[in-house]
């Protein structure tokens, strides 16, 4: 599979790639990773497509502060089960699909 330039609206969004849930809103959605880095490893994405944390703007604070709240509730989720967590965005090169995303993830690298 080539990998798009915004992989969350083309693939997960769309429906073209099917994912296991872990929360969903009209506005947020958070789910297991297609191909995870580790053993627990859930991505969150808003539906509104916006390229990457430092694209924001001033009428996103609303969905920001739910997408931040989802975040919370995940983390405190893996928290909770496995006893730390890590959560994660990235910019840049280091950002793979160019849609504002976080990865709330436990344990070591599975490769």
């Amino acid at each position: 599979m080539v990998l798009s330039e915004d992989f969350y609206c083309d693939e997960v969004l769309s429906g073209h790639t099917s994912v296991q849930k872990v929360f969903e809103s009209d506005n947020v959605l958070a789910y297991h990773h297609t191909r995870p880095f580790y053993p627990v490893h859930i991505v969150t994405i808003p539906k509104k497509h916006i390229s990457s944390l430092l694209t924001l703007e001033q009428c996103d604070n609303e969905l920001l502060i739910e997408l931040m709240d989802v975040v919370k509730k995940v983390a405190s989720q893996v928290q909770s089960e496995y006893g730390a967590c890590r959560v994660l965005t990235n910019l840049g090169k280091y950002q793979d699909s160019k849609h504002l995303h976080f990865h709330v993830f436990y344990g070591e690298p599975l490769r």
